[in-house]
C-alpha cells in the first residue's frame, strides 16, 4: 500500500531533463523551470493563487519579459528558495 505526497513533483535530480520527457505534464499542473542549472519541476496550478509565487512570477517577468529560454516559464531563483517558498503551500 502506498501513498502519494501532494505538492512539487521533481523530475529530474542530477541533471537537465530530456527532451523526451518534456510532454510529460499531468492534468492540473505546470512544468516550470528553477535555477542556474534549469531544474524542472511539475507544479499544482493551484499555486499560481499564493501570493509568494506571484512575486516570484513577477521576478521572472522582470528578468526574461515573455522570451522564455527553455520553451517553459523560467523562474530566477535558486532551487532552494523556490523549495522554500513552495514546501508552504502545503503546511509548513
Amino acid at each position: 500500500m502506498g501513498f502519494r505526497l501532494p505538492g512539487i513533483r521533481r523530475t529530474s535530480f542530477a541533471a537537465k531533463v530530456s527532451s523526451a520527457k518534456c510532454g510529460e505534464v499531468p492534468k492540473g499542473h505546470l512544468a516550470l523551470y528553477v535555477g542556474e542549472e534549469m531544474k524542472r519541476f511539475v507544479i499544482p496550478i493551484s499555486y499560481l493563487n499564493q501570493p509568494s509565487f506571484q512575486e516570484l512570477l513577477s521576478e521572472a517577468e522582470e528578468e526574461f519579459g515573455f522570451d522564455h529560454p527553455m520553451g517553459a516559464l523560467t523562474i530566477p531563483c535558486t532551487e532552494d528558495v523556490f523549495l522554500k517558498v513552495t514546501t508552504c503551500f502545503n503546511g509548513c
